[in-house]
């Protein structure tokens, strides 16, 4: 029963992976659409983007009393990931019920409407990233090789955020009050990680559960760290291929299962 259930799921997925340039080009029809008429497009989200990144490092590096070269790329990077992790997980909930329409009258492998959103979020997160070198060039931080290994950091946080959004997608789908609960726990992971604040201002005891049990901490560092010119911990490594490994395990048994029943709880 859970081979065919993954026999099933894995199918999809690569039926999904398939149609590839139409995800692409829904994916951009969503932009385009959202910022129809206007002049600045998504370049408006990249603007206030910008100003929250200003504000707030100038307001929190005072209060925390950081050096700003070192806090503001901290904070701006942490800002945009952020943004990026957390719209693709609250959009994920309702990954299939705002493609309702199209999944009751089109034969669309399911997992591309997954693709779809998290494509439209990279598009967005492209038009964000360009803050993080306008920070560095403010602050005069040069941006070292060691960024490369933010690439295979992005994809492993690609990995765990598209299971997390496949398997909301489908408890969503059924339980419609699972959106809000969500979106609130989002919140209090956004205090409980370092974005705001950096990890060095813990003490050692607090850091071992602000930290070391923050799932979201490690996703984030093998991205931001390298950007800012550290390296990611062997634990921030372990801990987010580990969640991929074991995430999409648990996705792939569930979609397999449910993924003929979604179309009626639309």
């Amino acid at each position: 029963m859970r081979n065919g259930s993954v026999s099933i799921a894995v199918s999809d997925i690569i039926a999904a992976t398939r149609r590839y340039s139409l995800v692409g080009m829904l994916g951009w029809q969503d932009v385009r659409q959202r910022y129809r008429r206007s002049a600045l497009g998504p370049f408006w989200l990249t603007i206030s983007m910008g100003v929250m990144i200003g504000t707030i490092g100038v307001v929190f590096g005072q209060i925390f009393n950081s050096p700003i070269q070192e806090f503001l790329p901290f904070l701006a990077i942490g800002m945009i990931l952020w943004s990026f992790m957390s719209t693709v997980i609250t959009e994920g909930c309702t990954g299939f019920i705002a493609a309702e329409g199209i999944i009751k009258q089109l034969p669309i492998p399911l997992f591309a409407h997954i693709m779809r959103m998290i494509w439209r979020n990279i598009l967005i997160l492209g038009h964000n990233i360009v803050i993080f070198p306008l920070v560095l060039l403010a602050v005069s931080k040069p941006l070292t090789w060691l960024a490369l290994l933010s690439i295979p950091g992005f994809a492993v946080a690609l990995l765990n955020l598209t299971w997390i959004a496949l398997l909301l997608g489908i408890l969503c789908a059924r339980y419609r009050d699972l959106p809000q609960i969500v979106g609130s726990l989002l919140q209090v992971v956004f205090y409980l990680t370092p974005i705001m604040w950096m990890p060095s201002l813990l003490p050692q005891r607090a850091g071992l559960y602000l930290l070391d049990l923050n799932p979201a901490y490690h996703i984030m560092s093998v991205v931001r760290s390298p950007l800012i010119g550290q390296l990611p911990t062997a634990t921030n490594w372990w801990v987010s291929l580990g969640m991929a490994v074991v995430g999409w395990a648990i996705a792939l048994v569930v979609y397999g299962r449910y993924k003929r029943r979604i179309a009626y709880w639309l």
